[in-house]
Parts: C-alpha cells; sequence; structure tokens
C-alpha cells in the first residue's frame, strides 16, 4: 500500500511539474507576441529598406549613396527612431516574402497601393499619385495615343508590378523583366516595342536631357497611389503615418518633393 501512495504521489507532482512548465511557455508566447515590429527594429538599431533602383524614388548617386524621394524619407524616419536606414535591392516580385521573413523591414520604392498589396502588408496612407505610362519610342509616338491602338505592341514589364498587372488584365504581349529601368532598356535597345512603367520614374528618366532622350511616353492606363509597406500587424505603419502628418504640418514634404520635382504628384494632406 505505501509503494502504491508514493507512486500516486509522484504522479501528482509530475503533472504540476508539466502544467508549470505549459503555464511558462504560454506566457513566453504571449511576452513574445507583445514586442512590438518597432521595438525589433529599435533594438536591432537598423531599418532594412527594400527597393529598386527607381528614379526619382530610389537610385544611386555618384558617390554611391542611396538618394530620392522615397530614400531621402526612409533616412529621416529611421532617424526619428533612433536608428540607421539600410538599403536592400529586392526581387520585387518577392517582396512580401522578404518582409515575413525579416529579410526587409520595409518596401518603400514607389510601391502601387494594388489590393494584392494591402491585403498582404500594413501600409501607410498615400503621399503620392501616380499612373501607369506607355513608354514606346518618340519616333513611332504618334501611332499609340489610344489604348486601342497598343493592342500589337510587345510590351517590357517589371514582374510583380501594376505596370504588369496591367499587361496581363488588357491581355497584351509582354515579357517580364527585374525591374522597370530594364523595361526601357528593353525598349531603347529594340528588344521591346514599348513598356508599361510609373509616370513618375518616366518624367526622371525619359525624354530630352536624360540617358533615354529618344523614348517618350504616350498612353496613361490608370491612375493609382503610393504607400509604404511593412509587416502585416506592423505598429511602424502607423508611426510613419505620424512622421508623415508632421512633415506635411511643417512643410518640409513639399520641399523635397520640389527636389525631386514630384511635387505636382504630393497627395494632399
Amino acid at each position: 500500500m505505501k509503494a502504491k501512495k508514493i507512486w500516486s504521489l509522484l504522479m501528482a507532482l509530475a503533472m504540476v511539474s508539466s502544467l508549470a512548465a505549459c503555464g511558462d511557455t504560454a506566457e513566453e508566447d504571449t511576452d513574445t507576441a507583445e514586442v512590438s515590429d518597432q521595438a525589433y527594429v529599435q533594438d536591432k538599431g537598423t531599418l532594412v529598406v527594400g527597393i529598386t533602383e527607381f528614379e526619382p524614388m530610389d537610385y544611386q548617386d555618384e558617390s554611391g549613396e542611396w538618394v530620392g524621394f522615397d530614400a531621402d524619407l526612409a533616412k529621416e524616419f529611421a532617424e526619428s527612431l533612433g536608428v540607421e536606414a539600410q538599403f536592400q535591392i529586392i526581387d520585387w516580385d518577392s517582396k512580401v516574402m522578404e518582409l515575413d521573413g525579416k529579410t526587409i523591414d520595409v518596401v518603400w520604392n514607389g510601391m502601387t497601393l494594388t489590393e494584392d498589396v494591402t491585403s498582404a502588408m500594413e501600409c501607410s496612407q498615400p503621399y503620392l499619385i501616380n499612373q501607369q505610362v506607355v513608354v514606346v519610342p518618340a519616333a513611332v509616338a504618334d501611332q499609340y495615343q489610344s489604348e486601342d491602338s497598343l493592342a500589337d505592341l510587345s510590351f517590357a514589364v517589371e514582374i510583380g508590378s501594376a505596370g504588369c498587372e496591367i499587361a496581363a488584365a488588357n491581355g497584351y504581349n509582354y515579357t517580364e523583366v527585374a525591374d522597370q529601368a530594364t523595361a526601357l532598356l528593353e525598349v531603347a535597345s529594340g528588344t521591346a516595342d514599348a513598356a508599361i512603367i510609373d509616370s513618375l520614374m518616366a518624367g526622371a528618366m525619359i525624354g530630352e536631357g536624360t540617358s533615354y532622350a529618344d523614348l517618350t511616353s504616350t498612353v496613361a492606363l490608370t491612375s493609382e497611389e503610393y504607400g509604404v509597406g511593412f509587416r502585416k500587424g506592423s505598429d511602424l505603419a502607423a508611426a510613419l503615418n505620424e512622421f508623415l502628418d508632421g512633415k506635411y504640418a511643417d512643410g518640409s514634404i513639399q520641399t523635397l518633393a520640389e527636389t525631386y520635382g514630384v511635387q505636382d504628384a504630393l497627395v494632399t494632406e
């Protein structure tokens, strides 16, 4: 009998210990869940910004420093958090995976707020208005002034971009390339008839005084808004909105927009 009682006592103690361990695990899980994305970024001391090379949003100057309307804003936002902005070129089609895998902390690169983007990311308020425009050689631009005239063209589009979505939706013949800069190169070299790119990029990179003086934009296919994307549920989106409100209030976002020639696209507060 005594042996049975001792055995029962040991089993009871084992169950109590097991329950206590489960409670500790649950508490640890709760503590982990309560750590905010902002705290995570501040703890590691860097805000890793996912980009593609996209003038006038994110591009490298002659010294190799990342500059542009988005790059400058990202650096100022990082400074407001007490961390350093680090820029990382990504495959645009993998931007959500990069975010969720924490190889980057934010996508800040003239990103259109499509339904796919807003459902997969925690997004900021819109800050710039953009269009998807068709770019063709200036010598043939008069032939492509309507959507109907575009049907037989072969397009180059950035993979995973709003331009890619439009090409697919309209049933165009298109080839996906790494980024919008490559799409322009395809048109300039004659391997594509046209490209679909952001109007803000077109304004900075094609036409007189640019590297693509012989290219021009014709048809505007959509009107859209740019936003910044964080991990789903991230509290950094609210922090950025507060930061942007401050930039509107003191007028500095207008000044920055004028620096990069995007002031006409700036969303009014």
